[in-house]
């Protein structure tokens, strides 16, 4: 494959840290503007049956789910950050930093309905190998609740090559920001469309977590985490996701290799550009955001400062960063905004470097938004 050399340019901030780069895009996105498509808001004030109407309502207003699955085998990233037991005071996950199981089940059932053959729900637990299933059943969930929704419903748990035998290799159109590709389980190759199904919330080392940072736990820590194997991959997952947080150590070198050579250990640098890397390898075919209920502050509880709140909105688009921009404007934040203004304060934008790599444009004058209008959506997440 053939990659475009790239020139950056540092800056540093007052205390001396590098506050971000500017990355030439390569010439084949110079040619063209980067994508805009239709994002469908909705407002829904609770989980229960109003979820489906208002996921089948915008999934209309989107253009049918039928022409996008019918005959295919659908794979869907959830957002499940954490453990399965960590809560925000006494509030249940599913309410604050995990998909619901009613958007979750209503999406499978929708899906089924418009004629996907295959349905498979992906995520990677925290540090661990076992099934999926068994994730889900440590937090009170009901997997049945899943299976039943939909004909041939399936789960993987894709921290390490789960039911596969080899892990599959997704290279980064133009070269890569920070590593020329990334090997992940085979779930995201053995698919025909592909969604991510995240949590409108804020992130600490990224600003946000919506559609695209939600992608970031595709990766598996038996190559990417902090105890994997030097040259080949652990068996089991080991660890978080150093050496894309820190960079302290490197993934196994049976892996692309990191192509970026600032030499920045920063989160607030490297994790947006694994992101933006990510989404380019791996298209997202629908990003779906879960936001009634949720928290601020951060992706988890962890983060200290969080807070349960109530938004009442569901967000879907088929385009990633169309449909983030949506909701950091939904959010109360400007999605052309960069490191320094909120939420970016000390990362770089994840929407500005997946636009930079020709995934889709941020900027909401080109971006058609149908159902609930933004004004009429916004819940402020600075001022809740």
């Amino acid at each position: 494959m053939m990659t475009t050399h790239c020139s950056r340019r540092k800056f540093l901030g007052a205390a001396g840290a590098a506050v971000g780069a500017w990355l030439a895009r390569p010439a084949m996105f110079l040619a063209r503007p980067a994508p805009a498509e239709r994002v469908a808001v909705g407002m829904c004030p609770d989980y229960g049956p109003r979820v489906m109407s208002t996921l089948a309502t915008m999934f209309d207003q989107l253009g049918g789910l039928d022409k996008l699955v019918r005959g295919k085998t659908v794979a869907i990233k959830l957002n499940l950050t954490g453990d399965a037991h960590t809560r925000l005071g006494y509030t249940p996950a599913s309410l604050t930093h995990w998909v619901h199981p009613d958007v979750i089940g209503s999406t499978v059932h929708l899906l089924g309905q418009a004629g996907a053959t295959r349905i498979r729900l992906l995520e990677s637990p925290i540090i661990t190998a076992e099934p999926l299933q068994e994730f889900m059943l440590e937090a009170n969930w009901e997997p049945r609740q899943f299976l039943s929704a939909a004909p041939r419903v399936e789960f993987e748990n894709t921290n390490f090559l789960g039911y596969g035998k080899k892990y599959s290799r997704f290279m980064v159109p133009g070269g890569g920001l920070m590593f020329a590709g990334y090997d992940l389980n085979h779930s995201y190759e053995d698919c025909d469309v592909f969604i991510s199904l995240a949590k409108l919330k804020e992130h600490f080392t990224a600003g946000v977590t919506l559609t695209m940072k939600n992608c970031f736990g595709m990766t598996p820590c038996t190559i990417y985490g902090d105890g994997s194997g030097v040259d080949e991959p652990s068996l089991v997952p080991m660890g978080g996701r150093g050496p894309f947080h820190s960079g302290q150590r490197q993934p196994s070198k049976s892996a692309p290799p990191m192509v970026d050579r600032s030499g920045i250990k920063e989160g607030g640098y490297r994790v947006p550009r694994v992101v933006a890397d990510l989404v380019a390898a791996r298209p997202v075919h629908l990003g779906i955001i879960d936001g009634i209920h949720t928290m601020t502050g951060g992706e988890g509880p962890w983060v200290g400062k969080g807070k349960h709140v109530r938004p009442g909105v569901l967000v879907a688009g088929t385009n990633c960063v169309n449909t983030d921009a949506v909701c950091m404007a939904l959010m109360g934040f400007d999605p052309m905004a960069d490191r320094g203004t909120p939420p970016f304060e000390t990362s770089d934008s994840t929407l500005r470097l997946a636009e930079s790599l020709g995934v889709g444009t941020r900027d909401l004058r080109r971006i058609e938004v149908v159902g609930t209008p933004i004004s009429k959506a916004r819940f402020d997440f600075r001022r809740a």
